[in-house]
């Protein structure tokens, strides 16, 4: 834009676009990335000729993708995506029927909403949320006493967001017994026990800021492990803000059983993307910025980044071994950075691999021999062989692959029979490509790319059934579009994600997209796993609870004087009923309210609100909650039901009576 252009038409959304677009040219232009070839997919309109990058580019800007993205002539798979259903005619259904279930639980991160949201797969129905790091109303999380000391004591902030959940493994297989999330916003890790579907845990990481990545080490979760993408000062206590120099980007380990930090290694870079291999030795990260750089002109000043390869076992023996400088908020940091004198020896505790310019993600595929580093701003995924990582002298050397997978790979999944699909931000597409015959392909060679599958728009994570298992289901595979546009009805600016639903058919057939599923923004990624590895309970067990808080039958309802200024109040609950119907207090006491479910039936929960007082718990069959409010004002108070219960369920009342102090 000149000088004198007006502000207006320097502002306008074509301008903005044009903008970004310019600055990403000039950082692609400083990356490995060939010209493109003459046989690339193609669009002639009104005498212009755009690939389909270019195509997108079009859309984002002017909005006018509806009537032809997703054209199979976009695609050399043929790929198409025209409704919420079968989009090629094949007869691929992804429907369950009424009564009948799922056969795989899907594990959704809620982003920024905090949740997690778990969906049947291949149905894609939601089936139920688990809040996290946000309360919820219809849970009573963050209204009881439990929870709410839960998010207090996990950092207390009002929000999170949520990015990468993880299940547990026993010998690089799920066992159905936790599910760990990271906090990107506020550096924290929590756990989900899925014997309830209820987060159990919240770790608020010391010394990090924006956990981004995070994985458990396979095969047997000894370690929650998770990348500190910004760099800072450690301590962050205001005696280095002003000079970058000195900040750090750490790398933690944290025990899943008792949920602490167990040590921390600080590395060059900011941190991004984490996976571990099979074996418990490696785990893998991304890493953007190498400058260390502030701004985003730094940031992308050189062609090149490192991946950092983390070997657990020499981290641990030199934590065990006091080879640490400092320990800051009680935990022990290892120096893992370049110039280290740990990794100085014949068995560094951190490789640097380099790569093209900022990488984004790492996944290790099923038998643990490779890792995969998606490019980002290079249309290649490197491909590290993880057995030559411990024995080459050159971290370099155990690269043994590079395919040209398309423009902006980000994510990488697989089969289980040979195949990767990478998810291509800037093309909209995934592509499926052939793992070994990428090893054997010239570095930059598209060779080993089967078929590519127009997606719509921006996909981000892609994950197959299973996919981070030793042992793979490939039939279905599911993509996160950061986009929707024309997809769906329009419900103003702020529009839904979109999930799409991809066959993949163990990868013996070509990719097909099967259904669009509107997700509210923005989920991050997912995982699944085989109904039969999950086994939730049906009702409360009371010895879960029994050191923690009573189990109050319908005889033991009743008012207990505590002190002068407190009460403790017991009732049970069943339908239509608390075993109280109504007790009476004094104003200014503080009042520690028990409330026990004894209902032995799946499903019948039942509520517990006094909206005066901000009370609202959801009781379980055969659950205990407890909530301790202070009795300000006098006056009658009438407690509720908020779950339909029964037919009497409007009449399901009790009555708090706050007499006045004189």
């Amino acid at each position: 834009m000149s000088p004198g252009t007006d502000e207006s038409e320097r502002r306008s959304p074509e301008a903005v676009v044009d903008e970004y677009e310019q600055r990403l040219e000039n950082v692609l232009a400083e990356v490995e990335e060939p010209v493109p070839d003459d046989d690339g997919p193609t669009l002639e309109l009104a005498g212009l000729e755009l690939d389909r990058r270019d195509f997108m580019k079009t859309g984002i800007a002017a909005g006018a993708m509806g009537a032809v993205a997703g054209c199979s002539s976009l695609s050399p798979g043929g790929g198409s995506g025209s409704g919420q259903s079968d989009s090629s005619g094949s007869g691929v259904d992804h429907r369950v029927a009424p009564g009948e279930h799922d056969e795989y639980y899907g594990f959704w991160s809620g982003g920024h909403s905090g949740e997690l949201r778990v969906v049947g797969i291949p149905s894609m129905r939601e089936l139920t949320r688990i809040p996290v790091f946000n309360t919820d109303c219809a849970s009573g999380y963050g209204y009881d006493d439990e929870t709410s000391a839960l998010l207090e004591e996990g950092g207390g902030y009002t929000w999170g967001d949520n990015h990468h959940p993880n299940l547990s493994e026993t010998d690089g297989d799920y066992d159905g017994e936790y599910l760990f999330v990271n906090d990107k916003a506020n550096g924290r890790i929590a756990r989900v026990n899925l014997k309830y579907f209820e987060t159990d845990a919240i770790l608020d990481v010391p010394n990090m800021q924006a956990i981004h990545g995070c994985t458990v080490l396979s095969p047997d979760t000894k370690y929650v492990l998770g990348n500190g993408e910004f760099r800072a000062p450690v301590p962050n206590d205001g005696t280095a803000v002003n000079d970058p120099d000195a900040y750090e980007s750490l790398f933690v380990a944290v025990d899943p059983e008792t949920m602490e930090t167990k040590w921390q290694v600080s590395v060059d870079g900011n941190l991004d993307i984490v996976d571990t291999g099979k074996e418990g030795r490696w785990a893998i990260a991304s890493c953007y910025n190498s400058e260390e750089a502030t701004d985003i002109q730094g940031m992308t000043r050189d062609d090149r980044d490192y991946l950092k390869a983390f070997d657990i076992p020499a981290i641990e023996k030199a934590v065990e071994n006091g080879q640490y400088d400092r320990e800051v908020n009680g935990v022990p940091i290892v120096d893992g950075t370049m110039s280290s004198r740990l990794n100085k020896g014949d068995r560094p505790i951190v490789q640097y691999v380099p790569t093209p310019k900022s990488p984004h993600c790492v996944e290790v595929g099923p038998d643990g021999k490779y890792a995969f580093i998606a490019g980002k701003l290079s249309p290649t995924v490197t491909m590290l062989d993880l057995e030559k990582l411990g024995s080459v002298s050159d971290p370099a050397d155990a690269v043994v692959g590079r395919p040209k997978v398309g423009l902006g790979p980000l994510h990488t999944t697989f089969d289980g029979n040979g195949h990767a699909y990478t998810s291509l931000f800037i093309d909209s597409q995934v592509a499926k490509w052939d793992i070994e015959a990428a090893v054997d392909a010239e570095n930059g060679s598209e060779d080993p790319v089967i078929e590519k599958l127009d997606v719509h728009y921006n996909p981000g994570h892609i994950q197959a059934l299973e996919a981070m298992t030793t042992d793979p289901d490939g039939e279905w595979l599911v993509v996160l579009n950061k986009l929707s546009k024309d997809r769906f009805l329009p419900v103003g600016p702020i529009m839904p994600d979109n999930d799409q639903l991809v066959h993949i058919g163990q990868g013996e057939k070509e990719m097909e997209l099967v259904a669009d599923h509107p997700a509210y923004p923005e989920p991050h990624d997912c995982v699944f796993a085989h109904k039969d590895k999950i086994s939730p309970k049906k009702v409360y067990d009371k010895a879960d609870y029994a050191d923690e808080k009573p189990y109050v039958e319908e005889k033991d309802s009743g008012v207990e004087r505590t002190g002068e200024s407190s009460v403790h109040v017991k009732a049970s609950t069943k339908r239509s009923e608390y075993g109280l119907p109504e007790f009476t207090v004094k104003e200014g006491d503080e009042v520690r309210l028990t409330m026990t479910n004894i209902e032995g039936v799946q499903d019948i929960i039942h509520g517990v609100a006094i909206p005066e007082h901000d009370v609202n718990l959801a009781v379980a069959p055969q659950d205990t909650r407890e909530v301790t409010f202070t009795a300000d004002d006098p006056g009658v108070y009438w407690i509720y039901c908020t779950y339909f219960c029964s037919a009497l369920h409007l009449e399901m009342r009790s009555r708090m009576i706050v007499e006045p102090s004189e």
